[in-house]
């Protein structure tokens, strides 16, 4: 690995990502046709900021949530050191695009997405670094063709850097978004990767790059397919059952929430990817041979879709 890989340039990746933001707020708000992504700017009283785009009661998006972040602070929470004791002493930045879409409509799926990067660093000691992210769909009625959709365009993301490298994240993927209290997939899956650091800083922020600019080519097309189905209450009722499940990863395992509420992170913003309405039922079984059932049979199990 040569110098001129290895040498993170912070400020183009955070150029990128606040670039990125702009863009998917527009092909979302374009694709919506009636809300607009509203933003907030905030400071963290420790170090850094960020602009939080919130749509609320759109057309299409019941409610949508894009947020890019940059907080840097002087010392790690213990919670990461713990894993990672290298990183003790050392100041550390963390800036990242996070979105989480929830459509009114049961038959457009909800879905996901992250990309981000970090970096400790200590005076006369060269920095830790790495990029991490991806994108997950969650259905609540399946459609074979959508899934296939998603799956194909992460793959064709991964490819450029290795045949291998779509299986393996999107294993993680499967692996990672699993509800273990239940012994559930949250969804479809998708790609998930961290600690993404080995390639060299070009080619690992090239990567980083490729599945940012390909989650509204993996998206757009499957909600502007499902946008005008017709739904009854049946559907809605379903749709709000599952988002429970949203609810109960997102408090429970994800990394970016709890990594955002150990550091002091905003609480707003982190939250952002809540649905607005939700509901839980006792000991819920669908009734066999429904579309409802077909979601647990045939695509919640971890399957190879492309």
């Amino acid at each position: 690995m040569n110098e001129q890989q290895s040498t993170p340039d912070k400020n183009a990746v955070k150029a990128y990502l606040e670039d990125l933001q702009n863009r998917i707020c527009i092909d979302l708000a374009a694709i919506d046709g009636a809300g607009e992504f509203i933003e907030d700017a905030w400071q963290r009283e420790e170090g850094g900021g960020g602009r939080s785009r919130v749509m609320n009661n759109g057309a299409v998006f019941e409610k949508g949530g894009v947020n890019f972040s940059h907080v840097m602070g002087a010392s790690m929470p213990a919670s990461a050191t713990a894993h990672r004791p290298e990183l003790a002493g050392r100041r550390f930045e963390a800036m990242g695009v996070s979105l989480v879409i929830h459509p009114h409509n049961p038959y457009i799926p909800t879905s996901h997405a992250n990309v981000r990067f970090f970096i400790a660093e200590k005076d006369g000691e060269a920095p830790i670094w790495w990029f991490g992210g991806g994108y997950d769909l969650t259905p609540y009625y399946g459609y074979e063709e959508d899934c296939i959709h998603w799956h194909n365009t992460a793959k064709q993301a991964c490819l450029p850097f290795g045949e291998d490298v779509y299986p393996r994240y999107k294993k993680w993927c499967d692996e990672y978004f699993h509800l273990k209290h239940r012994n559930e997939a949250r969804g479809v899956g998708g790609l998930f990767f961290d600690d993404l650091n080995q390639l060299g800083f070009d080619k690992s922020f090239a990567f980083m790059r490729s599945i940012g600019d390909s989650y509204c080519q993996a998206y757009v097309p499957i909600v502007q397919c499902r946008k005008d189905t017709s739904y009854g209450d049946r559907e809605k009722q379903f749709q709000l059952y599952r988002r429970g499940r949203y609810v109960e990863f997102n408090l429970v395992y994800d990394r970016g929430t709890l990594f955002g509420l150990q550091t002091g992170g905003r609480t707003e913003s982190i939250l952002m990817s809540l649905p607005p309405l939700v509901r839980w039922e006792y000991n819920y079984v669908p009734e066999p041979g429904s579309p409802e059932a077909q979601l647990y049979e045939k695509f919640l199990p971890i399957r190879d879709w492309v």
